[in-house]
């Protein structure tokens, strides 16, 4: 596998008009949500495509292992998508990570956005085939809602071939936890998927890295274990700085005397490395945030100001049309 700081594979950006790939990776999807999903997506000037095996279903599954692997490598094969959207995460992208052929996907690099159960997606083609992948709305999730995807950041991530900068002003969420600032590889994803790595050929690389983490419903000591095994297992070694999420629903209960913030200081604030929290991308509120993985990228944070910089476009300028 690559080092998060080698060189990555730029997908061509997405035009009005032009095809999206829909794919099912883990959990089984629902026809409504998946159909409204779509329609949202044309409304925004692109055209959804899924195949009709999409809504297989295999106990919790979108179908086999095979069925999702194959659907996965179809859109990525097929000239006429250009660009893959998940339809939603659950459970079940692990089963495909020894099943994939990887040559396919560097053979025809395209924008492929999830979040979820599909970081394991992500982080595997950024590490192995050295792709940037897009830690951002899924179909039958944030898009099948009136107010669930972050169009800015959407489009600066992948539609345009200039650096950018996140808008975190004061109505974001977004606070500062440890001042600072600092360059390096964003990278990242959900919390649990990004642990669960550890110790197998998939394991994530986090040297070098702004690295996002992110999580939903996970009580706060779920929390404080998941980030001491990424600490005892050294995956917090050489990271550049750290960027939380909403992480909506971590708490123990409404009245607990602490906050999550406080837990996450104690664990990672000795590392002397800028550190924020409450970036919505992800499992999130409302208006989910695109973010590219695998580019440079920069974070200071000065208290509460906090400043979250792409350092370079996410994609590459598309051919002309055929």
């Amino acid at each position: 596998m690559s080092s998060p700081l080698a060189s990555r594979v730029k997908p061509p950006a997405l035009r009005p008009g032009d095809t999206i790939g829909i794919v099912a990776p883990a959990s089984n999807v629902s026809r409504s949500d998946l159909e409204a999903g779509c329609e949202a997506l044309r409304r925004a000037g692109y055209e959804p495509f899924y195949l009709d095996s999409i809504l297989d279903q295999d106990l919790y599954f979108a179908g086999s292992v095979d069925r999702r692997a194959r659907e996965l490598e179809t859109m990525f094969g097929r000239p006429d998508v250009k660009a893959i959207i998940c339809a939603r995460g659950g459970y079940g992208a692990n089963y495909l990570l020894p099943s994939l052929n990887l040559d396919i996907i560097k053979s025809h690099p395209k924008i492929f956005v999830g979040y979820s159960d599909l970081t394991a997606l992500l982080t595997y083609f950024s590490d192995a085939a050295g792709l940037v992948t897009f830690h951002g709305p899924m179909v039958a999730k944030d898009w099948a809602h009136g107010d669930g995807v972050d169009l800015p950041s959407w489009h600066a991530a992948l539609t345009s071939t200039e650096a950018w900068e996140l808008n975190l002003d004061a109505g974001s969420g977004v606070t500062g936890l440890v001042d600072g600032s600092a360059e390096g590889i964003l990278y990242g994803g959900c919390l649990s998927i990004l642990v669960a790595s550890l110790g197998t050929p998939y394991e994530i690389r986090t040297q070098g890295t702004i690295l996002f983490l992110e999580d939903v419903a996970a009580k706060p000591y779920q929390i404080d274990r998941m980030l001491m095994q990424l600490k005892l297992a050294g995956k917090l070694k050489g990271v550049r700085g750290i960027v939380f999420g909403e992480m909506r629903d971590c708490l123990q209960n409404p009245n607990q005397a602490y906050k999550l913030e406080d837990i996450v200081v104690r664990i990672a604030g000795e590392l002397g490395i800028p550190m924020a929290y409450g970036v919505r991308s992800g499992h999130v509120s409302a208006g989910n945030i695109t973010l590219p993985i695998g580019v440079h990228s920069s974070l200071t944070v000065r208290e509460d100001q906090v400043t979250l910089k792409i350092l370079e476009s996410a994609v590459t300028a598309a051919p002309p049309n055929d």
